[in-house]
């Protein structure tokens, strides 16, 4: 056996070991590190007590930046639109990121978005921020997290001010991977009809029993989050209205896409791994992905098997091979295109 070889199948059982479940609960119970927990709460402004487009920025021919002023967060949300091709009028895909948040969505970053949607007759719109806020509207401030209005910003002032921007034909989906899938599940659910389209990459679809509770305090904690200020205790009925199994029905209608993998390793994962600085801590990481994605694949089966009992069509995929890294979700992308593009008549 060669030692290319060799060295592959060590990576692939130290990378399965990590996906049984002691090491996924130790895995999901590990705390941020200081580079992923936010530094700071997002400044409030009281004074911004008005919703409105401030200023475009242009970041290239068909990508702009839009510096907008939430009254709902009191504070300046950023978001990157990538103009479709073609003269338009078009629909409007909005995507969201991960549990990151981070300054530039993972999407236009990591996961090819700009690239992948160039040639496509669509308009889409990429959230930054939102670190650990499950794009939800919180109860209360968060010491580390701040004030989160999402589902506001992203259902009620965002689309008035980009879809006039762009002249949009009406017609919208949205799409979301890990945590950003939850969010996209849960937004078309809670306001049905509102998008023609959704589809989840890779996320859990339950917040009201132990494993979505376990699930969505996890994510809130491992940003520094206080669970308790999202939806309050766990006995709160808002638990329970943003959990998409219980809501499922409100899904009818809307075109579903479903995708998860095994949480076994990619070939370009196994790449990563090699030319990473350190390859034991690649590893590691790369055993927590394994883990994650494992989970994912678990929560994703539960949903679909849910819709499937109330008769609600989607198309669901599962994947040999992908550990929740983002070289995975830019490989979900396309087969997730192809139901939405459908929906939205493109």
């Amino acid at each position: 056996m060669s030692r290319r070889v060799s060295i592959t199948m060590a990576a692939l059982s130290v990378l399965a070991a990590a996906t049984t479940a002691p090491v996924l609960a130790e895995v999901l119970a590990a705390p941020a590190s200081p580079a992923a927990a936010p530094t700071q709460a997002p400044a409030v402004d009281p004074k911004m007590t008005r919703t409105g487009l401030l200023t475009i920025e242009s970041l290239g021919p068909r990508r702009d930046r839009l510096h907008i002023a939430s009254a709902a967060m009191r504070r300046v949300i950023e978001v990157d639109v990538l103009r479709g091709s073609g003269s338009g009028p078009r629909p409007t895909l909005y995507l969201l990121d991960g549990v990151d948040g981070e300054p530039t969505s993972g999407w236009l970053t990591k996961g090819g978005a700009e690239r992948f949607f160039a040639d496509k007759p669509v308009d889409v719109v990429l959230t930054t921020g939102g670190t650990g806020s499950m794009y939800s509207d919180w109860q209360r401030h968060d010491a580390a997290l701040g004030l989160n209005r999402w589902e506001t910003f992203l259902t009620e002032e965002l689309p008035p001010i980009v879809e006039s921007l762009l002249k949009a034909d009406g017609r919208r989906a949205i799409a979301g991977v890990s945590m950003g899938a939850q969010a996209a599940m849960m937004l078309a659910q809670r306001h049905p009809g509102h998008y023609l389209a959704v589809a989840g990459m890779s996320g859990c679809y339950s917040t009201a029993d132990p494993l979505g509770h376990a699930v969505t305090t996890i994510t809130v904690a491992s940003r520094g989050g206080n669970v308790e200020n999202l939806w309050g205790p766990p006995s709160s009925p808002e638990w329970a209205a943003h959990d998409s199994l219980l809501g499922a029905d409100k899904l009818r209608g809307t075109a579903i896409y479903l995708s998860a993998a095994s949480g076994a390793p990619t070939a370009a994962d196994l790449a990563a791994v090699a030319a990473a600085p350190s390859v034991v801590d690649a590893l590691r990481l790369a055993g927590g992905g394994a883990a994650l994605e494992a989970g994912a694949r678990a929560c994703t089966e539960r949903f679909a098997g849910r819709l499937a009992e109330l008769g609600i069509p989607a198309e669901v995929e599962y994947s040999d091979a992908g550990m929740h890294t983002w070289p995975d979700f830019e490989a979900q992308l396309p087969r997730a295109w192809r139901v939405l593009a459908t929906a939205l008549g493109v």
